[in-house]
């Protein structure tokens, strides 16, 4: 995370985020069995159409918007990392949580994990060459900070799980309470850090983020088959994005105030408009789980 030269210490908000992503991530593969991604295997029209709606469309969606709109240079750039930065870690424990399915949900997330260390650096060449700047990012970090905030601990957590079930059952419960807490401690640190940028980034951002928000959702629902669960598990996936992966790319390049500001206001806007739709899904899904 960038220095924001905010009355939180940068330590401090670094710690937090990774402390919070590894507990959620963890107690996310506690809960993952591996025998269910037969379940996904046997549907690769499914997951196809999943990746293209949170890969493909939600970028197209972004550029499209931000040209309607007119942003600012700088804001539409800051809108665009944010829309090519797949497989936020919170939007699993968001899908999970809103009734999505259990076996499709988990293996999206790791697809998508394994697949922005190849279509972020190609989404990038395609905006460089778009903005005739000279932004990059180098695979090899990307691919080690997706190995460390993701994969590490949702592979560890199966893990457990598979060698220690009953400590598993005994711990998961908890774990999940840590995690809830924390991302409640790391967003409040954020807002009290960030809150000035995001007011900085102006009515049309908000505008802006909120209605490609809107559209992925809209989108990923779509394309999320016939069954609910999946269809709720695409939808939040395409709305989440990434910020740690959108604040790399910006922090390797030097990225302006004005792009910073844009990719934290997208995080906090776009968060709060998925809720609705987690409400939405999770009360939709109630009267099975009964």
């Amino acid at each position: 995370m960038p220095p924001l030269d905010g009355p939180v210490p940068d330590w401090l908000l670094s710690s937090a985020a990774a402390a919070t992503l590894f507990v959620i991530m963890f107690d996310i593969g506690l809960a993952v069995a591996p025998i269910e991604f037969r379940w996904v295997i046997e549907r690769p029209g499914l997951v196809l159409r999943a990746l293209f709606s949170v890969v493909v469309t939600v970028p197209a969606i972004a550029w499209m918007v931000a040209r309607a709109l007119d942003m600012p240079r700088d804001a539409e750039i800051g809108i665009m990392l944010m829309a090519i930065a797949p497989g936020a870690p919170v939007a699993l424990r968001r899908a999970l949580d809103a009734g999505g399915h259990r076996a499709f949900a988990p293996a999206l997330q790791l697809l998508l994990a394994i697949l922005a260390i190849a279509s972020v650096p190609l989404w990038i060449d395609a905006l460089d060459e778009y903005y005739a700047s000279s932004v990059s990012i180098d695979p090899v970090n990307l691919a080690r900070q997706v190995f460390f905030a993701q994969l590490l601990p949702l592979c560890l957590g199966a893990a457990t799980r598979r060698a220690w079930d009953s400590g598993a059952t005994w711990i998961e419960p908890r774990l999940r309470t840590l995690g809830s807490l924390l991302l409640i401690a790391l967003v409040m640190l954020v807002l009290a850090d960030v809150w000035k940028l995001v007011v900085v980034a102006g009515a049309r951002v908000a505008v802006a983020v909120v209605a490609v928000t809107l559209l992925a959702l809209a989108v990923g629902h779509a394309l999320g088959g016939p069954d609910t669960a999946t269809r709720t598990s695409t939808a939040i996936s395409s709305a989440a994005r990434n910020t740690g992966l959108a604040l790399l790319v910006a922090t390797l390049n030097k990225a302006a105030p004005g792009i910073i500001a844009t990719v934290l206001a997208y995080f906090l806007l776009s968060a709060l408009t998925v809720i609705p739709y987690v409400i939405w899904r999770r009360r939709a899904t109630q009267p099975a789980m009964t």
